[in-house]
């Protein structure tokens, strides 16, 4: 509220008669009443960053019936081993007998991004069928590499991948470059 004073300006002293001069204050109690109202408001209505979280399809568990499970090629799987130090070896085929050589490569858009691209438009020549990916994450390996290789699929839109245990002797094949 604003409110003017009206005291002052000489009575009684018997002088010229002066123009009284009015001081003006404005009272800001309401205005602090109204921010601290608005504060609180926004505070209790605002939603914080809300979760991302990826979809992710996990089969069901089918171990009275594996007859339901469909056999896949093995040329037309490519095993990427997620090993320590954010890299990881891929290879085609099973470990035994890898159709291509077992080769260490990093994440990113020259790495498996590159890679899947290409094996994925070759398997799709050879066999006119899409390119299964099994991802074998390691001990040494971290959370943010398994994001890392989900991302990269997603982004090379493919769709027909696994989550697989890793064997022995693949954790050989990471001792073998020095990744475990």
């Amino acid at each position: 509220m604003a409110e003017l004073d009206t005291s002052g300006g000489g009575k009684g002293k018997g002088g010229k008669v002066r123009s009284k001069k009015q001081s003006t204050r404005v009272d800001l109690t309401a205005m602090v009443d109204l921010a601290f109202l608005l504060v609180t408001f926004f505070m209790l209505t605002t939603t914080l960053s809300k979760p991302k979280a990826m979809d992710l399809a996990m089969p069901d568990k089918n171990e009275d019936k594996p007859q339901d499970q469909e056999p896949i090629a093995a040329s037309r799987t490519v095993t990427v081993l997620l090993g320590k130090d954010n890299r990881l070896e891929w290879f085609v085929g099973v470990p035994t007998e890898p159709l291509s050589a077992p080769t260490v490569d990093n994440y990113g858009k020259d790495g498996i991004r590159k890679v899947l691209i290409e094996k994925g438009k070759e398997i799709k020549q050879k066999t006119g069928k899409d390119m299964f990916v099994i991802i074998k994450p390691s001990d040494k390996s971290i959370y943010r590499n398994m994001i890392d290789i989900i991302d990269e699929l997603n982004i090379t839109n493919n769709k027909l991948y696994a989550i697989v245990d890793i064997t022995p002797v693949e954790i050989g094949l990471l001792k073998d470059v020095g990744l475990y």
